[in-house]
């Protein structure tokens, strides 16, 4: 079964019970300032899971783009990756445990509408319980009574088996299943013996089902949600390994174009830095087409790092500029009419990426440079030389320590050294993090939601004053401020940005109500109502106007999040920044005062 056949055997199978397919979310979260990234299917329906009615239904199924860099140095083994597809289906106040483990289970083993797995195969874990939940004894009978013996059925600690997105948000247990990848097959398992075969990655998880029906906020379990969701995901790529009897994901066909490109190139090179590339590639395009650009903070330092590891290992297998070209090539075959509507989408990704390319090859001169000196002052290279040269120079732990070996110099205390310098720069970092995103998913804390409604204002008015090509391109909304990034191809005068802040602050004063809509998505479309282009949408959407009404409104786009109820709550709107972050592309930061 290709990963084209699971894809639409899913969406099929779940859409035949009621659910509604509704499209992937970006990449880059839109009203959530607490993540860098969407990391799981439910991450953009995270109000929904809350109570607020989502305009397709209760019943939803999709497959979602996610980007996880917790375990990169985890990637090149059997199953780990940066970005992968997460297959989901949820239900927001309908069914519960019942029928998501029964369906769980039809899916996986069904020959006629499934995926025709072994279900002798087959290990399930639950919540033990803790002094939050109880211990769910209801999962492991509903597992029981669809024929899983009890013998197969593991009870977890919350560190495996509770599934929450950090201190603030809906959160509960969850089921997971297991399947054993193994040729001859393992049977029955202890515990003990499981816990070691999943170590081993030979049982591989390859769904979870999690059960939301508590409340979490600063950390603490403070009751129940006024609805119970199901939201459920099993990893696309996993599957495909399990399906096609791949111990390795990068064996299966959603990498095989990829993986034999890389072999033309290199055919005796290392197996795991072929994966690392084809992986933090793949990571990159997508990010990128999500808008992504390479920077030296947040998610922009995430992307450039994955790419300058693609780089390094690049070298190692020592294939030549230019290969990057066809790699990519081969992406935009493979998820063509899947989540890129042209090869045209694919331009900028190759154009951002060649540039990071030429950049690393410049800053790698310049760090070999630094080298050298550091070599002809002290005879040796430290630890702290070598995050001198990561922080100043891009140059990666591993080009350091190959290069002073080759030249056979000195190791001064070097991978301790490194290590200490890198932990405080660690620290330092998330400290960082933490103050800019602090809030938990979806914060919808005052003044972010004032920031929220003050973007809809400003990228209007920068429509009536820079004219109807500008595009937005991308947001970040804290508590603090919001950054509006947005297709221009200049800069602004002041002039400009002045008659921009005028504009806003002229529809703060006028106090105009904020109303949202769900409207049928022709109708959304005819409404003038702004949104992304190139984006799929489902039947029916949210749409948010700021006016008096819909056709005489001063605003309207396609969005979900919150907002205020009128204009005047906003305050002074006030441009404290603009400046371009790529070719024609230009980015806005604004405080309200």
């Amino acid at each position: 079964m290709t990963t084209a056949d699971i894809r639409k055997r899913f969406l099929k199978f779940f859409k035949l019970r009621g659910h509604t397919v509704i499209p992937s979310a970006s990449l880059v979260p839109e009203n959530d300032p607490s993540a860098l990234f969407t990391t799981a299917g439910m991450q953009p329906l995270a109000p929904y899971l809350l109570g607020q009615r989502h305009p397709a239904g209760k019943r939803l199924v999709n497959i979602q783009k996610c980007v996880r860099t917790v375990d990169i140095d985890e990637v090149g083994d059997n199953t780990h990756l940066t970005f992968f597809e997460m297959m989901g289906n949820w239900s927001l106040g309908d069914y519960f445990k019942e029928d998501a483990i029964n369906w769980s289970y039809e899916l996986l083993t069904s020959k006629k509408e499934g995926f025709a797995l072994d279900p002798e195969r087959l290990y399930i874990t639950v919540f033990e319980g803790n002094a939050d939940a109880p211990r769910d004894e209801e999962s492991a009978s509903i597992w029981k009574a669809a024929g899983i013996p009890q013998n197969r059925i593991y009870y977890m600690p919350a560190s495996k088996n509770w599934w929450e997105a950090g201190q603030n948000g809906p959160c509960g247990p969850d089921t997971e299943m297991y399947y054993d990848s193994t040729e001859k097959g393992l049977g029955d398992l202890t515990h003990e013996k499981f816990l070691k075969a999943d170590e081993k990655q030979e049982v591989v998880e390859i769904w979870n089902d999690v059960f939301m029906e508590y409340l979490k906020k600063e950390g603490k379990v403070v009751g129940k949600l006024s609805q119970k969701n199901v939201d459920t995901g099993a990893g696309l790529e996993r599957i495909a390994a399990v399906l096609q009897k791949k111990k390795c994901v990068f064996d299966t066909d959603a990498f095989e174009p990829i993986m034999k490109k890389l072999d033309e190139f290199s055919p005796n090179g290392d197996q795991r830095a072929k994966r690392i590339i084809a992986d933090h590639i793949r990571a990159a395009v997508f990010m990128i087409a999500d808008g992504v650009i390479p920077t030296n903070t947040d998610r922009g330092y995430v992307l450039r790092r994955l790419m300058r590891r693609a780089f390094r290992h690049l070298d190692i297998l020592g294939i030549e500029l230019g290969a990057i070209a066809q790699i990519i090539e081969v992406l935009t075959e493979a998820y063509m009419n899947i989540y890129f509507l042209s090869a045209e989408q694919m331009e900028h990704p190759y154009q951002v990426i060649l540039r990071e390319e030429e950049k690393f090859r410049r800053t790698l001169e310049a760090g070999l440079k630094e080298f050298e000196r550091k070599i002809r002052d002290r005879g040796g290279v430290t630890g702290k030389d070598a995050f001198d040269l990561y922080q100043n120079f891009g140059f990666p732990w591993e080009l350091t320590k190959e290069l002073a070996e080759s030249k056979g110099v000195l190791l001064i205390g070097m991978s301790a050294g490194f290590e200490t310098e890198f932990q405080k720069h660690q620290e330092i970092s998330r400290a960082g993090a933490l103050r800019k995103f602090k809030g938990g998913l979806a914060d919808a804390s005052e003044m972010s939601v004032k920031y929220h409604t003050g973007t809809h204002l400003l990228h209007q008015a920068l429509r009536d004053v820079l004219g109807s090509e500008v595009r937005q391109k991308g947001s970040n909304i804290t508590s603090e401020r919001l950054r509006f990034d947005f297709a221009f191809p200049r800069k602004m005068t002041d002039e400009e940005k002045k008659k921009v802040e005028e504009i806003v602050n002229e529809k703060i004063k006028t106090d105009l109500p904020v109303h949202k809509i769900t409207l049928p998505l022709d109708e959304a479309k005819r409404s003038g109502a702004v949104h992304f282009f190139d984006e799929k949408y489902p039947d029916e959407v949210l749409v948010h106007y700021i006016g008096h009404s819909l056709a005489g409104s001063y605003s309207k786009e396609f969005c979900g999040g919150p907002h205020v109820t009128h204009t005047g709550m906003l305050g002074t709107f006030k441009i404290v920044k603009e400046e371009a972050i790529s070719a024609g592309v230009r980015r806005i930061k604004a405080i309200l005062m």
